[in-house]
């Protein structure tokens, strides 16, 4: 899906622009293991846009809803492009399939601006949503158990559909989770895990 590239793409750069990654000392061969905990380390960039907001991911989906009416499909607190200024962005599906790119301010909650998107995925979106008891905003409640919620996207593809959601702790660990979409029972997310090792193997 093309939110999850934009968001895999935006937190390389970050890393590669200036942010540090902590790699954990573990003992033995275990080279996934080391991998794992590397990867669960934030870039400083990333920890400080984590601790700026005041404004929570369930808050600025319930803002962007009052503002564009429709489904929450993600929300992600980002930089913007030109200036760096950190917002959560949140796309709602109208009622008429069209794609809004709503942009929260993270201090108030209040609407910066919107636009239309173009997304080629809005049939496949529709299909998982249908039957689900679980909105974005309720999955973002969800993970706030576990961290503070940078980021909740719908992972349509696959045969287990569901919320993904990413927290940060203070002190720097970062965690992807899955929401059920009809339980709203939150679960570890392991599948990059699993994509590192099979990548490893070939």
């Amino acid at each position: 899906m093309k939110r999850n590239i934009v968001i895999a793409a935006v937190t390389a750069a970050a890393l590669i622009g200036g942010g540090t990654a902590t790699a954990l000392a573990t003992t033995g061969d275990d080279q996934g293991s080391a991998r794992q905990a590397a990867n669960t380390r934030l870039s400083d960039d990333d920890a400080a846009r984590a601790a700026s907001a005041d404004v929570t991911a369930p808050e600025a989906i319930a803002s962007a809803l009052k503002h564009t009416s429709g489904t929450a499909v993600s929300a992600e607190l980002d930089d913007e492009d030109d200036n760096g200024k950190v917002i959560w962005k949140v796309d709602v599906l109208s009622g008429d399939n069209a794609w809004h790119s709503v942009s929260i301010d993270p201090s108030n909650g209040k609407v910066l601006g919107s636009h239309t998107d173009d997304e080629d995925d809005t049939a496949q979106v529709r299909a998982a949503l249908k039957g689900a008891s679980v909105t974005a905003e309720e999955a973002a409640k969800a993970a706030g158990g576990k961290g503070t919620v940078t980021s909740v996207d719908l992972d349509e593809d696959g045969k287990n559909k569901s919320w993904e959601a990413e927290t940060h702790k203070s002190g720097g660990a970062e965690q992807d989770w899955k929401i059920d979409l009809g339980t709203g029972k939150v679960t570890a997310d392991h599948s990059d895990d699993q994509d590192d090792d099979s990548d490893d193997q070939d």
